[in-house]
């Protein structure tokens, strides 16, 4: 009977073993992103030092190299918490109008609502 089982469940174990390649693949691949990040900051920091690049170059060139690493360190952070959910709007089952709903149960608002106005 193993045997049988072993039999039928082997295309969903090879299924498996190369999603789990794949996830170790992508997760090598983001922790040296961050790295690369890290070297691009040093060779630009030597580029300035030796000359090869001017301070406004430099500034905008960090700028762009620390904002990526910012992105790269709060999506690992979002990762570690389990905080996939990119979405902002959190809550959509939220009335906006609190009162809303009892004018709707209150009679007398529903008949003032519909009826014109008597007075001339």
């Amino acid at each position: 009977m193993l045997l049988i089982d072993d039999l039928l469940l082997s295309p969903v174990n090879g299924l498996l073993w190369i999603f789990r390649e794949l996830h170790d693949v992508v997760q090598k691949e983001r922790a040296g992103e961050a790295e690369a990040v890290t070297q691009a900051l040093s060779e630009l920091y030597l580029q300035l030092d030796s000359g090869a690049i001017t301070e406004d170059q430099f500034s905008a060139e960090e700028s762009r190299l620390l904002d990526r690493l910012d992105a790269i360190e709060a999506r690992d952070a979002n990762d570690e918490d389990g905080d996939t959910d990119t979405d902002t709007d959190t809550d959509d089952d939220v009335d906006p109008d609190p009162d809303s709903e009892s004018e709707l149960n209150d009679p007398s608002q529903l008949n003032a609502a519909r009826l014109p106005d008597p007075s001339p």
